[in-house]
């Protein structure tokens, strides 16, 4: 299959690559891609340095040597390491720059962001950046702004190439290839050779796309009018396109003309148009979009990483650019008429364009300045120390990784780095926060609506990934003054069910239904309800004004959301699963919406994709050592990956145990979290533990820190993570998403997949429909009974628990269920209860008591929450758990609209359904019922237990 990237260049389209760090030149990363895909340039901009300094080690030596220097400011330092880098690439690009005869082969840098409206201070520093660089094939990057363009005039009279930046409109352009000729005119009147002098104009894609879409999607929802509505639906995601199809019409004409003749005459070439901002950001477009339809010949596109990896993946190439241009005039002159102004929109995005570029300039000098007094830190932030055996056999495969270049072809998509199947497709996750993150701005309209609207409480309802890192941030974060409180949902227990709603203020609550498919039980039963109780608290006609949607475009989920006419519908991504979804819409919405930072917290989560990024060594990028790590662990019997989490960020725990238990927990192998367990002192610890100690270093506990260290000493194996402050958060999503690939990679497994979590939900939807049709569901008989307390499991079970359990009481049938317990095996207890306080603490002291005296791992997984997480390790995993699932009789139950089930019954069902399952997996599983005190029953349980045990 010929690499897609390569074929541009056979349509005239020159590939530069959007992103710049050391890295990239010394991995010699930089050179494949020129040799592999025949790169043919590199673009930078300050965000890029900034993501590259803070989040690696790359620059780490020369800091420290600038830290040495009182000379020195963070921007001088800043400028010495950019200048390095970007003199590195020009060499490296320099046959290229010969062999296209000085038309490719360009690196670009940027002039301070800051001197935008400042004409002599942007001349003043390109003219320095420029003699400060050497290099005929660089290009200094200058903004389209009115301060910008006679810049951009007088740098071209001097012989000096610029790449200009921030354009957005078709009068932009014009104003910029006029300041490029009279720019080439005036070089030529002093005597100057224009065949020296190159510049591309750089035109901006996606955020157009993302700015008009909004304001359509605002239309839409306030138009009645059937004919308007067709006209704005038209509209959607096509005007960028259209723009710049129109813009490269112009382009021709301008170097077509007599002006024009004479400059080619004696050597000039053409202002290139160059397609930047080519990432889709919107999840319902296709990922290369702006890649694929805008192909055509003398012009350039600059790609992020994420985006140009998808494309050689599985981009289409054809001649796209100059197809349709009069359909192309038609959008234009559609969007008049429908009264959007596209000049205003386009200004507009040329001040928030500069902007973001002066906030990320900042940012980087922060970092730069951060790091000059503490130049080691970010070498510190992941340590491990492990065995001997095991960190000889870690070094191996690492060594393995990176002489194989097995992170790059994790970037580049490569499904033959897990099964074959189809991963390639499962990792839209890659690019998410550099999405994210040039969307700020429909996040922040998120909070502002709800915070305006004057919500009090948000309410979420999802199940499994969706929602876990959600929790994680409220956890983490609490209420936010002045924005909703946000409550989440993930249960069908009557009593949870009914505790959240009893914190809830209905008539100020904003629901918010998170579901990828909309054909989930839970979230769909939970929807229902709520949504009838929303009728009754502010009337049929507002109750969808206070529901919003998160969702996968096409789903059940959005249409059931329109048909309901829900305040908005947000999109999750293409490529991106439940589990890996916390820094798309599923979570960073429910964030913003509950007043968190969320350009902070993507911004974490960005440094961590850069410090992963396929131009770090393996040994050297923290995503591919902890996954190396786990696998490694795994395969040698550790397979017990135990999370000690600071108490302020102890949510992250439990979203890290679901992503890899459910990712890695399969092919009757694999690993499993253990989350939440009390960390204990050595010896109740058997040889299948590997610990990982995530540190809060702004609020440490020192009882973790002396138990830890108590673990090291002992000669168990622990990785380290140093998380600085609360939004390190969002680097803690990237980071163990990326590890839990590697790792599903060491393992041979498929991470992104979850085959054997849908044979509990089959097995639920028996009785479930068992129950409409009937009102009732098969009797259970019951294997003992005795103590307020009743056992259930299969034939198998019980007849092996028979045979080892002769007095047939509960306390000797526990006894024989926890005989079971092997070394290497681990006991889960699944309880089906509601999920307070008191319950937690009784499953916790019961999980010590467990792993004390067994010297097994223990795993708590709620019902039904844990079906959609750890239970594909339990049903899929190694046969090594003892489970014992505990349900309880409502005291009180709830009907489920529409329905003759109730959540009682969907409760009961899915705890039979999967006591089913398990056993047909061959597992030893037990279930307590407790009746309806579920307080007094969890002690008499305690008390069997302790008996049973000793």
């Amino acid at each position: 299959m010929p690499n897609a990237l390569k074929e541009l260049n056979r349509y005239g389209q020159s590939v530069w690559l959007d992103y710049i760090r050391r890295s990239l030149i010394t991995s010699g990363e930089l050179r494949r891609l020129l040799d592999e895909d025949g790169l043919r340039g590199v673009t930078s901009n300050p965000a890029i340095f900034e993501k590259a300094i803070a989040g690696s080690t790359d620059y780490e030596g020369q800091l420290k040597e600038f830290a040495k220097r009182r000379d020195l400011d963070a921007k001088g330092a800043y400028e010495i390491l950019a200048v390095r880098d970007i003199q590195d690439v020009a060499d490296i690009l320099k046959p290229i720059h010969e062999s296209s005869g000085k038309r490719d082969g360009y690196v670009s840098l940027e002039v301070s962001p800051d001197l935008a409206n400042d004409t002599a201070g942007t001349l003043d520093e390109a003219r320095r950046l420029w003699g400060a660089v050497q290099r005929a094939n660089v290009m200094i990057k200058v903004p389209a702004t009115p301060a910008g363009v006679p810049a951009i005039k007088t740098l071209i009279g001097e012989g000096i190439n610029v790449n200009v930046t921030l354009l957005f409109h078709l009068d932009a352009y014009e104003a910029v290839a006029e300041a490029y000729v009279s720019g080439l005119e005036a070089l030529v009147a002093k005597g100057g050779d224009p065949r020296k002098v190159e510049s591309v104009a750089s035109f901006f894609i996606s955020r157009i796309d993302s700015a008009i879409d909004g304001m359509i999607e605002a239309r839409l929802k306030a138009s009645d009018d059937a004919m308007e509505q067709a006209l704005l639906k038209g509209l959607l995601g096509r005007v960028a396109i259209a723009n710049a199809k129109l813009t490269y019409q112009r382009y021709k004409d301008i170097y077509l003309g007599e002006r024009w003749a004479k400059l080619a005459a004696k050597g000039a070439r053409s202002q290139r148009l160059l397609w930047a901002s080519t990432s889709s950001k919107n999840p319902n477009y296709r990922d290369v979009i702006y890649v694929e339809e805008l192909i055509g010949p003398d012009t350039v596109n600059t790609i992020p990483p994420a985006t140009y990896d998808a494309f050689r993946d599985h981009g289409r190439v054809r001649p796209s650019l100059e197809e349709d241009f009069e359909d192309a005039q038609d959008t234009m002159d559609t969007l008049a008429k429908v009264g959007i102004n596209m000049k205003q929109v386009t200004d507009t995005l040329l001040v928030d364009g500069c902007k973001i570029f002066v906030d990320a300039f900042a940012k980087l000098l922060a970092a730069v300045a951060k790091q000059l007094h503490t130049p080691s830190e970010a070498s510190k932030r992941q340590t491990a120390k492990l065995p001997a055996e095991l960190a000889g056999e870690v070094k191996t495969t690492l060594k393995t990784w990176g002489d194989g270049g097995r992170v790059q072809r994790l970037w580049a998509r490569d499904a033959a780095l897990w099964t074959d199947a189809d991963e390639g497709r499962r990792l839209g996750w890659l690019g998410t926060t550099d999405d994210q993150l040039a969307l700020i701005s429909h996040l922040k309209q998120a909070a502002e609506n709800a915070k305006s609207a004057g919500f009090t409480h948000a309410l979420l309802i999802g199940m499994g990934g969706t929602v876990l890192g959600v929790e994680a941030l409220a956890k983490t974060f609490g209420k936010t003054p002045g924005f909703p409180e946000l409550h989440l949902i993930d249960s069908t227990d009557p009593a949870q069910v009914q505790a959240i709603e009893r914190k809830l203020d209905l008539a100020r609550t904003v629901v918010i239904v998170s579901s990828k498919s909309g054909s989930t039980l839970e979230p769909n039963a939970l929807r229902e309800y709520f949504f009838e109780r929303m009728k009754a608290a502010v009337g049929p006609a507002e109750a969808g004004k206070r529901f919003m949607a998160i969702t996968d475009a096409g789903s059940k989920m959005q249409y059931a959301a329109e048909a309901h006419h829900f305040r908005r519908v947000f999109f999750g991504g293409s490529g991106i699963g439940g589990r890996y979804s916390a820094l798309s819409d599923f979570g960073v919405v429910p964030a913003a919406i509950m007043g968190l930072d969320v350009a902070k917290l993507l911004g974490q989560a960005e440094e961590m994709a850069h410090a992963c990024s396929a131009s770090v060594p393996a040994d050297e990028n923290p995503g591919a050592v902890l996954g190396v790590i786990m696998g490694v662990a795994a395969r040698k019997g550790r397979d017990k990956i135990t999370l000690v989490v600071s108490p302020g960020i102890h949510g992250v725990g439990v979203w890290v145990e679901q992503l890899l238990t459910a990712s890695l927990g399969k092919g009757g192998g694999g690993l499993l979290a253990v989350e939440g367990e009390p960390v204990g002192p050595p010896p109740v610890y058997g040889n299948d533990r590997l610990f990982v100690y995530l540190r809060l270093q702004s609020a440490p506990d020192a009882a973790q820190d002396t138990a830890v260290a108590a673990l090291e000493a002992a000669g168990h194996p622990v990785v380290r993570i140093a998380v600085a402050e609360p939004y390190g958060v969002g680097a803690e999503f990237f980071r163990w998403q990326f590890a839990t690939a590697v790792a599903g990679s060491v393992l041979g497994v498929n991470p992104f997949d979850q085959p054997d979590i849908e044979g509990s939900k089959v097995a639920t939807r028996k009785l479930t429909s068992e129950f409409e049709k009937s009102g009732t569901m098969t009797r259970e008989t019951a294997l003992r009974e005795g103590d307020g307390l009743v056992l259930f499991t299969d034939s198998k079970n019980a007849k092996d628990l028979d045979s080892a359990a002769p007095e047939k009481t509960v306390v000797s049938t526990l006894k024989a269920h926890f005989g079971r317990v092997k070394a290497g095996d681990y006991v889960a207890l699944l309880p089906y209860l509601e999920m307070s306080p008191a319950t937690e603490a009784e499953m916790q002291g019961l999980r010590a008591l467990l792993r004390d005296k067994l010297k097994a791992a223990t795993s708590v997984g709620f019902g039904p929450r844990y079906l959609h997480s750890s239970g594909q390790a339990y049903k899929g995993g190694a046969n090594n758990g003892v489970f014992l699932m505990i349900t309880a009789e409502d005291a009180a139950d709830l009907p489920v609209p529409g329905h003759k089930y109730s959540f009682g019954v969907v409760k009961a069902a899915q705890a039979r359904g999967d006591l089913s399952v398990l056993a047909e997996r061959g597992r030893r599983v037990l279930r307590v019922h407790l009746g309806k005190d579920v307080k007094s029953g969890l002690a008499a349980l305690r008390k069997a237990i302790q008996q049973a045990i000793g």
